[in-house]
Parts: C-alpha cells; sequence; structure tokens
C-alpha cells in the first residue's frame, strides 16, 4: 500500500490557495512575519516548529523544518533534544490527564 503523505506534495503547499488567493496570501503574510528575525532568531524558531511538527506528527513540517533547522545553523545534536522537549511535554500533558481519570473514578467511588 502507498504512503499517504507524498515529499513531493510539500513544493505544492503553495496550490492549496489557488481558490481562496486572499486567504492564502493573509496567511503566507502572517506566516512570513512570525517566522522572520524577531525576539527569537530565526534558528531558534526553526528549532521550535521542529518540535511542534514531531509533536503534531506532520511529516510534511517535519521534512521541511528539519532542512530550515539545518539551513539556519543548528545541528543534529540541538535537533534531537528539541524533539525531545516536545516529546517530554506531550506525555506530560497525557499524564496530567490521568488527573482527569482520577477525579472522575472519584465521583463513581462514593
Amino acid at each position: 500500500m502507498p504512503g499517504y503523505y507524498h515529499a513531493e506534495d510539500l513544493a505544492r503547499f503553495s496550490s492549496i490557495g489557488d481558490h481562496a488567493p486572499e486567504l492564502w496570501q493573509k496567511f503566507s503574510d502572517w506566516y512570513q512575519s512570525v517566522f522572520a528575525e524577531g525576539a527569537l532568531s530565526e534558528r531558534e524558531k526553526c528549532l521550535i516548529a521542529l518540535a511542534v511538527a514531531h509533536a503534531v506528527q506532520c511529516p510534511y513540517c517535519i521534512d521541511a523544518y528539519t532542512q530550515a533547522s539545518l539551513e539556519k545553523g543548528a545541528n543534529l545534536d540541538q535537533m534531537t533534544e528539541a524533539i525531545h522537549v516536545a516529546s517530554a511535554i506531550r506525555g506530560g500533558a497525557s499524564l496530567v490527564h490521568g488527573l482527569q481519570m482520577r477525579n472522575s473514578a472519584a465521583k463513581v467511588s462514593l
């Protein structure tokens, strides 16, 4: 069975705006502003994006921000550490919802 995601689709991302060009332009302008140098460097923003890409499990974003992180001067150690940070937050977020389970179980156990 062929995969759902195709690497060549990433290059066609802008075609999503073909039928809503005004909205695409607004997204593009905002996106470019977000990733411009600011209080965080472009390298730091790419590392954040790479970590988030793993947390939301977007293969297109993983490919794009792996390359962007490397282009902005990040190394594999930094990229791997960023992914571990995202994984720890994601794991912790799952675990903390265990408190909701405990609260619900306590109500039933009354």
